[in-house]
């Protein structure tokens, strides 16, 4: 979801609207509703320890389905960007940095896999494993791929 929201500058209000497109708001009735499923990450600042409930957990994943769908050129975009780093450098580092951005803004940065989100030397195998994730969702069967992934993460 973070690489997402990295993506789209409107995060959680388009992760809202999409919801109401995709019939979710007896799941996901409100933007806080969202929020706080995405704050069951042990990793953020705000970390709330609650049960995220299957059908939950599918809402999640349609919502980043749909999202990576409708965000797949930007995502190539930046994929390419980082294999051409040589000619064109800065939509690579722009998505990087506001990666980075809202790393620090939103996680615990004392915990060790956020050091590691952080690190120069890991976030680039990260992202990009991220990005091609999103990317290989662009798919009819998208939704299962993303779901069987990190079913099994």
């Amino acid at each position: 979801m973070l690489t997402l929201e990295t993506i789209d500058l409107n995060g959680i209000q388009s992760l809202y609207s999409l919801s109401n497109r995709l019939k979710l708001n007896n799941i996901l009735p409100t933007e806080i509703a969202i929020w706080k499923l995405r704050n069951n990450n042990p990793m953020r600042k705000s970390h709330i320890n609650n049960n995220i409930k299957l059908k939950e957990f599918d809402a999640l994943i349609k919502l980043a389905f749909e999202m990576s769908k409708y965000l797949y050129p930007y995502i190539r975009n930046i994929l390419q960007s980082r294999d051409d780093f040589e000619k064109n450098p800065s939509i690579w580092n722009d998505f990087k940095k506001r990666f980075t951005e809202l790393i620090n803004e939103r996680f615990n940065v004392d915990s060790m896999k956020v050091k590691k989100l952080l690190d120069p030397k890991e976030n680039d195998k990260i992202l990009i494993h991220s990005l091609l994730t999103l990317a290989l969702c662009n798919s009819d069967e998208g939704y299962q791929k993303l779901r069987n992934y990190l079913i099994d993460f």
